[in-house]
């Protein structure tokens, strides 16, 4: 796999995480512990795709 596709699939992660932590913010059962988890997954993959793409 070459690096822009390895960053084009983090950047397609990140998407979905974002919509996850929308619908989870919008559903009542959701807690905030899984919410801020998902924040986090994002926070990490958005870091990693800077990286790389500096590197790039």
């Amino acid at each position: 796999m070459s690096l822009s596709s390895h960053i084009e699939e983090l950047k397609k992660k990140h998407i979905m995480l974002s919509e996850q932590v929308e619908v989870a913010q919008r559903a009542p059962g959701t807690s905030t512990l899984e919410i801020a988890e998902l924040k986090k997954q994002k926070l990490r993959l958005k870091e990693e795709i800077e990286r790389l793409s500096v590197s790039a």
